[in-house]
């Protein structure tokens, strides 16, 4: 059976779970991130001779699983991962954890159960990726990201460095152009790698592939990176471990830095002992020629680090924290010679709290050597707004990553987020690059008018704010506002409208105006076109289909067909797509891509959840069940209404209550079977009412069970036909319900949401307006004078005046 993304991750997040008492998040990553190395090779090159990973006798997962309930499981699982390690050159990489820390795992029997149940999590028939595919076949490197992505998370602030957020990788990547790649000879580097998956990221968009160089200064991070490259089927990438400042490690013929093609690099912010070991005056590879960074702070030792290791036609991306881009004295005279080489050709600007181990808001700076001459520019984004919260972090969404590199690469001029600034202009702002000189992006103050306060009217100003509106229902504004009369000495100055309609007519009249209706047939009829394109390549998702370019092709297309739409951003429909297929289509399609269209016949799957089994083919029944339901309901309302009615103290109901003062069918029989014998006794009438009341009570209780039944044994019938039409579906009607009735419906609701907000944005604003002006200060006045001469006249009825 297929590994469902979402299986995959929460199987391997147990195996965290098994581990997480006696080490916290930067530590326990080291033993799960192995034991998922150990499997994955072992899945995939074991037995073959010429693989690149060599997995020895005594050296695979498979030896691991033979350890369960051993009592020396821990020292013999390090000789497993020494073996795989020495027959790999990979010692110092995958051998870092001890498995037999008992400080770290306990003692004894507890070391024994809790590393036995994590190597039994591994075992899992779901996680077996000898011929796994996902996400253009890279399920377990996904896996992987996903595992880093958590670590960092609770690693805390100053363990959580080695990982650079997926999102902000996937923009470095887009818009450094190395999708133009032409040969694999071509390189990509990163001096301050982490775990490698900027790296990785970077590399992923190259058409050819690449030659990948990274340098990291921590030795468990280094291991990190090569076990990463593996993962990711890079297994010739070269990392380093050492100080990239201090101690370059990769060089050419002559002895100076080797240069790349491209460089990308997410380095520690404001190192302060960043020329340790190192004379930066006196820097063999000449990279301090524009300037020498102050002391304690080595954010510019990197950025000239990069662009000294660029070819001259070689391009980078950066991520530094924003006080790069004003900060001044030597940080000054250096951003000064960058700007005037022409080496930065843009900047983007990102939100705040991005990054594991920092809160500080940081920015990519965009370099790019080849057009450096011709430069007489900077292309700047603030993107600081868009993102959404995630935990304790921010996040950026997939709408903000598909626009900040649409703006970027297609230099987009966008108010508020985006413009080209020339040199000029920077340099009579004495080269301070820093965003909000540059792009204002503040929301625009909603301004109260103190003359409509006064004298009543609507702000024509206001009204007009709204033209984005008018300009696609030109009429409405008429239907809604007409000029309101002057009245007084400055009123007709800028202009005054009043409504036409009662605020609480306001979103009918919008609902029902035939230019309103048109337009949501308008984008109701796009989504149908998009539909339309796509229904066919969806139905025909196959074994050999791969769901990442399916998803690049369906959310491009969605994209273009949006793009002319007035009202609603095109990138918050593509957003719905994308949300959509990372929480159920992505499954979805793996599914169908490992088992085929087949997997529809297997109701456990969630492929085709039973209510579109019964919304398509028992409908019927489903009605019935609901009427049953609803005759069920109105019996217990009587029940509900007679206890509120007489189930007080002093009620009738009250002496059938049991100890926790609830109506039951026995409390009621056994108080109208005491009442009656009493009767009897007596030969009173004294009880009749609470006997009649008792006896109705008993009869609805009893109605109520007998209905309840009917529901039950309907709902019954109705699963056990749901349960055997899954194996009545053909190919085609899996395709239907999956496709038409589970995908194509919700995106169709989706869409709708949005038109929803249009509608929504604009009723809310009228009405705003309407409810702002709708009574003018004198009105008020006269309204409290009435008022105050009503009291007055009452107090002195009352003889108080």
């Amino acid at each position: 059976m297929a590994i469902k993304k979402s299986e995959l991750y929460s199987s391997l997040w147990r195996g965290c779970d098994e581990l997480r008492g006696g080490m916290d998040a930067s530590q326990y990553k080291d033993y799960v991130l192995v034991l998922l190395f150990v499997k994955y090779v072992s899945d995939k090159y074991a037995g073959q001779p010429d693989a690149l990973i060599e997995v020895p006798e005594g050296g695979s997962f498979k030896d691991m699983l033979a350890l369960k309930g051993d009592k020396e499981i821990g020292d013999k699982l390090n000789k497993i991962i020494a073996r795989l390690a020495e027959a790999n050159d990979l010692k110092g990489v995958i051998d870092v954890a001890d498995f037999n820390d008992a400080d770290k795992l306990g003692k004894g029997k507890d070391m024994q159960d809790r590393l036995s149940n994590l190597v039994s999590i591994f075992d899992s028939p779901g996680l077996n990726f000898s011929n796994n595919r996902a996400e253009g076949d890279d399920i377990l490197g996904d896996a992987y990201e996903y595992l880093m992505r958590h670590f960092a998370t609770e690693s805390g602030k100053s363990k959580g460095q080695f990982y650079t957020p997926a999102e902000v990788s996937r923009i470095m990547a887009k818009v450094i152009g190395i999708n133009a790649t032409t040969s694999q000879s071509q390189t990509i580097y990163d001096p301050a790698c982490g775990s490698g998956s900027l790296l990785l990221k970077a590399a992923d968009e190259s058409q050819t592939g690449v030659t990948i160089y990274g340098q990291e200064m921590d030795n468990a991070t280094a291991a990190l990176a090569k076990m990463n490259m593996i993962l990711h089927d890079n297994p010739t990438a070269e990392i380093w471990q050492d100080n990239t400042l201090s101690s370059p490690h990769f060089k050419d013929g002559s002895g100076g830095l080797k240069l790349h093609d491209f460089v990308v690099a997410n380095p520690p912010f404001s190192t302060k002992a960043w020329s340790n070991g190192f004379d930066p005056a006196n820097d063999l590879y000449e990279r301090f020629v524009d300037g020498i960074p102050p002391d304690k702070n080595g954010d510019y030792a990197f950025l000239l680090h990069i662009i000294r290791s660029l070819k001259s036609t070689g391009k980078g991306a950066v991520i530094l924290p924003h006080g790069v881009l004003f900060r001044g004295n030597a940080e000054g005279g250096i951003r000064r010679n960058i700007i005037r080489r022409g080496y930065i050709k843009g900047i983007i600007g990102l939100p705040a709290n991005l990054f594991y181990g920092t809160g500080i808001p940081a920015c990519i700076i965009v370099l790019d050597k080849e057009n450096a001459a011709g430069r007489t520019g900077l292309f700047m984004i603030d993107a600081s707004k868009g993102f959404v919260k995630d935990g304790n972090k921010n996040r950026l969404r997939h709408q903000d990553i598909h626009k900040i590199v649409d703006v970027f690469n297609k230099q987009l001029e966008i108010p508020k987020f985006s413009r080209m600034v020339g040199v000029a202009e920077i340099e009579a702002n004495d080269y301070n690059l820093n965003i909000p000189r540059y792009i204002d992006s503040s929301e625009a103050e909603d301004l109260q008018d103190i003359a409509a306060h006064l004298k009543g009217g609507i702000p024509n100003v206001d009204v007009d704010g709204m033209s984005d509106y008018w300009q696609v229902f030109p009429t409405l504004q008429k239907q809604l506002f007409s000029p309101r009369p002057q009245a007084g000495e400055g009123l007709g100055e800028r202009g005054y409208s009043q409504m036409k309609v009662a605020a609480a007519q306001v979103k009918p009249t919008i609902f029902a105006h035939p230019e309103f209706v048109s337009y949501t047939q308008s984008v109701s009829t796009l989504f149908q076109q998009w539909r339309a394109n796509n229904i066919a390549r969806l139905k025909g998702i196959s074994q050999d289909t791969h769901p990442k370019p399916l998803i690049d092709l369906l959310s491009e297309d969605l994209l273009q067909t949006f793009n002319q739409v007035q009202l609603i951003d095109k990138y918050d429909v593509y957003q719905h797509l994308m949300s959509y297929w990372s929480d159920i289509m992505q499954d979805d399609a793996y599914l169908i891509t490992a088992d085929g269209w087949q997997a529809g016949n297997d109701a456990s799957n969630g492929l085709i959840p039973p209510s579109l089994i019964i919304a398509r083919y028992f409908a019927a029944e489903r009605e019935a069940i609901e009427q049953l339901e609803a005759g069920r309901d109105a019996i217990s309302r009587q029940l509900e209404e007679l206890d509120e009615e007489h189930g007080g103290e002093e009620g009738l109901l009250a002496e059938a209550k049991n100890e926790k003062g609830k109506l039951t069918k026995a409390t009621v029989a056994a108080r109208l079977k005491d009442i009656s014998r009493v009767d009897k006794r007596s030969a009173s009438t004294d009880n009749a009412e609470e006997c009649a009341i008792l006896a109705n009570y008993l009869s609805l209780i009893e109605q109520e069970s007998a209905a309840n039944k009917k529901v039950k044994d309907a709902q019954k019938l109705l699963d056990a036909k749901v349960a055997a039409q899954y194996a009545k579906l053909t190919t085609e009607d899996i395709k239907t319900l999956v496709v038409d009735d589970k995908w194509l419906t919700t995106l169709a609701a989706d869409v709708q949401t949005e038109l929803d907000r249009v509608s929504q944005a604009l009723t809310g604003r009228i009405k705003q307006l309407a409810e702002r002006y709708a009574e003018p200060l004198p009105q008020l006045a006269n309204d409290v004078a009435a008022l105050n001469a009503k009291v007055e006249a009452h107090l002195k009825m009352m003889g108080f005046i």
